[in-house]
């Protein structure tokens, strides 16, 4: 039992010890594929984008030119109206007594003056006090218009098409011309306006950008823009931009543009806000893909790929993006190979075996030894 027991340990350390051997012999792991690419210079588009309020473009609102209660209300919050349909009746029994006593003043008015009139034909009494009648006359008239022309003031029509915003008083309240909120607002939003600003170093690079001799001439060669919308997408009309003022403002140091967009469907809101996107050509931009740049300490580092297919990472400064590509400013050149995905894998030195429908450096003699095993 003894000698089989020892047998059997003896056959166990032969076991090992060739197990450990095949371990020492098995060829160790070459250099490990990674996608590249080939650094060139390209034309992009990269998007401007600025802050927008959207207003139609009327936005008028409705103030009662004479106080009254309001007696008739005809349309409700958001209906389309046409200009000059019936919006609001104030109450007019008050001016209705006053156009009364006014007509009644008239009459009186008139009838001193037809009586005097013969009197002055025939010289009884002297013209002076005729034409003082007559005066008189002319002043009830002028009163009796304005009241009648107040009485009309009562009944309030829409002065352009459009839709009608919030209704903050109901039938029933007394409304006056004075009042700080207005009966309504009719907002024409066939064209909505997105008003946004620039600071004084955008524009600047606003009027060196566009060719014209004026600011008129330069907003003409702008190509359209886009509208981004609160929900991130995109507003399926596209706008120009169609105005620019002319002065910057002291307190904010901005300029206001306005650019306009198309509404048929009615799917821009007046007081609602975007994103103007605005789109600028650059020529012979150098891009890289987002995804082969990482952040190190704030810094933004990417792999190039040398000609022995080692690896070193470089810092490069980037300007902006376009698209899914970062556009680099500083740290790349045309014709640099690197590295575009599985960067956080990779470290200085490191052989890889770049993979790309491009011609690039032959693979290291490990890694055709790996490939031929």
């Amino acid at each position: 039992m003894r000698n089989k027991s020892f047998l059997g340990a003896i056959a166990a350390m032969l076991m090992v010890t060739a197990c450990g051997k095949k371990q020492e012999q098995a060829p160790q792991m070459g250099p490990m594929p990674f996608p590249v690419k080939t650094v060139a210079k390209q034309d992009a588009v990269i998007y401007e984008e600025y802050t927008a309020n959207l207003q139609g473009q009327q936005n008028v609102e409705i103030r009662p030119k004479v106080s009254g209660f309001i007696q008739k209300i005809y349309v409700d919050e958001g209906q389309e109206v046409k200009k000059g349909q019936l919006l609001f009746r104030l109450e007019t029994q008050t001016l209705n007594e006053d156009a009364a006593a006014a007509k009644a003043s008239v009459d009186a008015a008139q009838v001193e003056v037809d009586r005097l009139k013969p009197l002055v034909d025939r010289k009884i009494i002297s013209n002076v006090q005729l034409e003082t009648a007559k005066a008189q006359l002319a002043q009830a008239k002028a009163n009796y218009s304005a009241i009648a022309a107040n009485i009309g003031y009562a009944t309030i029509t829409s002065p352009v098409n459009g839709v009608i915003g919030g209704l903050p008083y109901k039938e029933g309240s007394l409304v006056s011309s004075t009042m700080e909120m207005p009966l309504t607002t009719v907002s024409d939003t066939k064209v909505m306006r997105a008003y946004f600003t620039m600071n004084e170093k955008q524009m600047l690079d606003f009027t060196r950008m566009f060719d014209g001799k004026s600011l008129a001439e330069k907003l003409k060669n702008t190509p359209d823009v886009n509208l981004v919308l609160v929900d991130g997408s995109v507003y399926e009309e596209k706008g120009r931009l169609t105005t620019v003022n002319g002065l910057v403002n002291p307190q904010t140091g901005t300029t206001e543009f306005r650019a306009e967009f198309p509404n048929p469907q009615s799917i821009l809101r007046s007081g609602s806000s975007g994103v103007v996107r605005l789109p600028i050509e650059e020529k012979g931009a150098i891009l890289v893909p987002q995804n082969a740049v990482m952040d190190m300490q704030g810094k933004k580092m990417i792999y190039v790929v040398n000609k022995d297919n080692t690896v070193k990472s470089t810092i490069i400064t980037t300007s902006t993006t376009s698209g899914l590509d970062y556009i680099v400013s500083e740290g790349l050149n045309a014709g640099n190979v690197i590295v575009t995905e599985g960067a956080s894998k990779l470290r200085d030195g490191q052989q890889i075996v770049p993979q790309s429908g491009e011609k690039q450096a032959a693979p290291a003699a490990g890694a055709e030894a790996a490939a031929k095993k």
